[in-house]
């Protein structure tokens, strides 16, 4: 088994759901990306893969429990051509929200 091996069949699924921004508003989230549990640079490997199989204008949900990958995520958006809307902490996880431009 390697570093980058799959550890879960649903990484990512697409599942389409409301998600609610800091500021109330909601958005319609088409994917969801499960990092839960793994450390950098797996949730930003996921996370650049994930933009760039999504359409512009899709929201993308990474959930994330490794403050080092939190913290990593939005300042990647500018290379992958993608808009950080949020980040917002759950009981167990970060719930970072990315949209495709």
């Amino acid at each position: 088994m390697g570093l980058f091996s799959k550890k879960k069949d649903k990484a990512e699924a697409s599942t389409t759901h409301e998600a609610q921004l800091e500021d109330g508003s909601t958005i319609t989230v088409s994917a969801v990306i499960d990092c839960i549990g793994d450390s950098c640079p797996r949730p930003q490997l996921m996370t650049k893969a994930a933009m760039g199989k999504a359409q512009s204008g899709d929201n993308i949900e990474v959930q994330i429990d490794n403050s080092t990958s939190v913290e990593a995520i939005p300042p990647m958006m500018s290379d992958l051509g993608g808009t950080h809307l949020g980040t917002i902490k759950k009981d167990r996880y970060w719930q970072v929200l990315l949209q495709k431009n």
